[in-house]
């Protein structure tokens, strides 16, 4: 009895995964990888813009410049950073209690694999204090 119970011909057991298997594993890492290398380049860039946004709160010269003049040193900034993306009317100045309220906003877009589209919304504000 204890012979029947071990006999390995009676048990087949799979090992790995079949052919199929290795296909579809093959193609979900090849699309998480497309999408990585076209959607990754935005969040860089945003990452930029953070820091760009993040240095006016403590920028002594952006206090003391008019809308038209600090929208001019924000471009100058980002392009420095190689962010030609962000146009004039995406940069908004508002007036707040505690000083200047800095936004900019912004859709990057782009063609993620054939006639498939990604859109992604960033938006970052800063205050200039008074």
């Amino acid at each position: 009895m204890a012979t029947q119970l071990l006999d390995p011909q009676k048990y087949k057991r799979q090992n790995g995964l079949t052919m199929i298997s290795w296909i579809f594993v093959i193609g979900v890492i090849g699309f998480l990888g497309v999408m990585a290398v076209n959607i990754a380049p935005n969040f860089l860039t945003d990452s930029s813009v953070a820091t760009v946004m993040k240095a006016l709160e403590t920028d002594q010269e952006a206090r003391k410049m008019n809308g038209k003049a600090l929208k001019r040193l924000i471009i100058k900034r980002l392009k420095i950073n190689n962010i030609y993306d962000i146009k004039h009317d995406q940069i908004k100045i508002s007036k707040d209690r505690r000083g200047r309220k800095v936004t900019i906003e912004y859709q990057p877009r782009g063609t993620l694999i054939g006639k498939v589209d990604y859109i992604i919304s960033f938006k970052h504000e800063a205050i200039i204090p008074k």
